[in-house]
C-alpha cells in the first residue's frame, strides 16, 4: 500500500503545482475585453423609396418601416387605414353569398387585422404618431360590419388589435417580428373567437361533436419575408425567429394519423391562405376550441382563392358540401378580381358536369393558337346565361389562355392560372363575362393556347352550356358603400 500512497500524494501535489501556476498566470493576463452591442439592421434608404420595388412580389412589401428591433412593418399592407372594396367588389360578394345559401352552405368569413392593427406597440413613437391606428380600427370594423350585412357569418377579430404582451413573453406575439404571418399563438386567440361565433350557428347543433387536445410539439424557425426583402434591398441579415409549434388530435386517439380527425366525414371545412397551413395550427385550434372534426383544404401559396376554387372543383364538395365553410384571407387581397368570381360561381354549379353542352370539342391542342369551339349555328349564346367548362386530360395544367370572340367582333382575351403549390385536376370552369356591358354579348368562337413549341400535343375537352340562376337575397349591397 505504501508504494500506492506515495503516488497518491505525488499526484496531489502535482495538481496543487498547476493550479498555483495557473492561478499566477491568470493574475498576470490582461482583463477580457468588453463589447457593447447595437441593433444590427436599419433599414437602408434604399427600403424607403417605392422606386426600388419593382416586380410584382416586391410590390407586396412598399415601403417598408423599421420599428423595434427587428421588427419591420409594410406602409400599404400593415400601416393602411382603408378597408373597403368596389361596388362590382360588393355585388359580387353577394352573389358569392346567395349562391352558397342556396346550397345549405354557412360561409364564415374570417377577415384578418392587420400587423398594424395587432402590434402597432412594436412601432417607434415617430410611426404610431403616424399611422392613424383609430382610423384604421374604424374602418376595419366598418368592414366587417359590411359582410355581416350581407348576410355572411363574421367574427369579431377587433378585440385582437393593439396587443400588449409583457415582455417575459415575446413569444407569444400575435404576428411574427419580420413576417406576415400570424404566429401560432395568433392562430389560436383568432381560432378561439371564430369557434365561439361558429357554435352560436343552427347548423352547428345538428354537427357531430368530438374531443379534440393540443400540444406542443416543438419549435419552427421562420425565416421572415420582411426580413428577407431587406436584405434584397439592403444587403442585411436578420436572425431567424423561433416559435413555438403545436399539433392537434382527437382526445383520446393519439397516433392514429390523422391530423384533423375523421376529415372525411366532417361537416365544417376550412379554406384559406397560408396561414391556414400545418406550421400554424390554425385548423387544428379550430377543432379543439368547436369541437368537431374540420377538413382542411388550404395549402400555401393559394392566395385569396386558389383553395375555394380547387375544393369547389372537387368531389368532396361536389358530392357532400359542408354545413359550414370558414374562408380565412387578409385585407392584403382585393375584393373585386372579376375572373375570380367567375370560376367560384361556375364551380358552385358545377360548370357543365351533367348539363346540355350548347356547344362542346374533344381535340389535341398543337402549339400556337387552337380554334376549340365556333357558334356555327348561331347558337342564343348570351354570355349572362352561359359558362364555360375545359378540362385537360393532363391534371397537371395550371394555365389556361383563350380568346373569347363574339359576334359583333368584340373579343376578351383571359388567363386563369392556379398556384404551383395545388394539386390540380386540369379543368378550368368560368362563367361568361358579364360586368359592364358584356353581358349582352354572344359567344361566336373560343381559342385556346395550345402547349409551347416542341412539346407534345394536350388533349382537352370544352364545353358551353347555360349556367343555373342562383337565388337572390335581396338587393342589399347599395347599401353597403361607406
Amino acid at each position: 500500500m505504501k508504494p500506492h500512497i506515495k503516488t497518491l500524494l505525488g499526484l496531489s501535489g502535482l495538481t496543487l503545482g498547476l493550479l498555483a501556476a495557473a492561478g499566477t498566470a491568470r493574475a498576470d493576463q490582461p482583463a477580457a475585453p468588453l463589447f457593447s452591442a447595437e441593433p444590427c439592421c436599419n433599414l437602408c434608404p434604399a427600403a424607403h423609396d417605392a422606386k426600388n420595388y419593382t416586380t410584382r412580389y416586391q410590390q407586396n412589401f412598399t415601403t417598408l418601416v423599421q420599428a423595434q428591433g427587428d421588427w419591420l412593418f409594410r406602409t400599404q399592407e400593415d400601416l393602411r387605414t382603408e378597408f373597403d372594396t368596389s361596388a362590382a367588389g360588393y355585388k359580387r360578394l353577394q352573389q358569392l353569398h346567395d349562391a352558397f345559401k342556396s346550397k345549405g352552405v354557412e360561409l364564415v368569413l374570417v377577415y384578418q387585422p392587420t400587423r398594424g392593427l395587432v402590434n402597432r406597440s412594436k412601432l417607434n413613437p415617430a410611426e404610431q404618431a403616424r399611422f392613424d391606428f383609430d382610423k384604421a380600427l374604424r374602418n376595419y370594423q366598418g368592414m366587417l360590419g359590411r359582410f355581416a350585412a350581407m348576410g355572411y357569418v363574421v367574427p369579431d377579430l377587433s378585440p385582437l388589435a393593439d396587443e400588449r404582451l409583457p415582455e417575459t413573453l415575446p413569444a407569444h406575439d400575435f404576428y411574427f417580428r419580420g413576417d406576415q404571418h400570424w404566429t401560432p399563438y395568433g392562430a389560436q386567440r383568432t381560432a378561439k373567437i371564430v369557434a365561439a361565433k361558429v357554435k352560436q350557428l343552427p347548423q352547428f347543433a345538428d354537427i357531430p361533436q368530438r374531443a379534440f387536445e393540443t400540444k406542443k410539439t416543438g419549435r419552427m424557425g421562420k425565416t421572415g419575408t420582411l426580413h428577407n426583402m431587406a436584405g434584397q434591398l439592403c444587403g442585411t441579415s436578420y436572425a431567424i425567429q423561433y416559435m413555438d409549434q403545436f399539433t392537434t388530435e382527437p382526445k383520446g386517439e393519439a397516433g392514429d394519423g390523422d391530423l384533423f380527425g375523421d376529415s372525411a366525414q366532417a361537416q365544417i371545412t376550412l379554406v384559406g391562405t397560408s396561414h391556414s397551413g400545418k406550421n400554424y395550427n390554425f385548423a387544428g385550434f379550430l377543432q379543439e376550441a368547436i369541437g368537431a372534426d374540420i377538413l382542411n383544404v388550404a395549402f400555401p401559396g393559394g392566395g385569396l382563392e386558389g383553395s375555394m376554387i380547387q375544393y369547389l372543383g372537387s368531389e368532396e364538395f361536389q358530392n357532400n358540401p359542408p354545413k359550414i365553410l370558414i374562408w380565412e384571407f387578409s385585407p392584403l387581397y382585393r375584393l373585386d378580381q372579376e375572373t375570380t368570381y367567375r370560376q367560384m360561381m361556375a364551380l358552385l354549379d358545377n360548370g357543365c358536369e351533367g348539363k346540355p353542352a350548347q356547344m362542346s370539342a374533344n381535340k389535341t391542342l398543337k402549339p400556337g393558337k387552337n380554334e376549340l369551339l365556333v357558334n356555327s349555328r348561331n347558337l342564343d349564346l348570351r354570355n349572362g346565361n352561359h359558362q364555360v367548362d375545359i378540362r385537360f386530360a393532363d391534371p397537371s395544367v395550371k394555365t389556361l389562355q383563350a380568346t373569347l370572340w363574339y359576334m359583333n367582333g368584340r373579343h376578351e382575351d383571359i388567363k386563369l392560372d392556379k398556384p404551383d403549390t395545388a394539386d390540380t385536376d386540369g379543368r378550368f370552369a368560368f362563367e361568361l363575362r358579364t360586368d359592364e356591358d358584356w353581358a349582352a354579348q354572344t359567344l361566336l368562337a373560343v381559342e385556346v393556347q395550345g402547349p409551347e413549341a416542341g412539346a407534345q400535343g394536350q388533349k382537352v375537352q370544352a364545353r358551353v352550356c347555360q349556367r343555373n340562376t342562383f337565388p337572390s337575397a335581396g338587393q342589399r349591397t347599395a347599401q353597403l358603400a361607406p
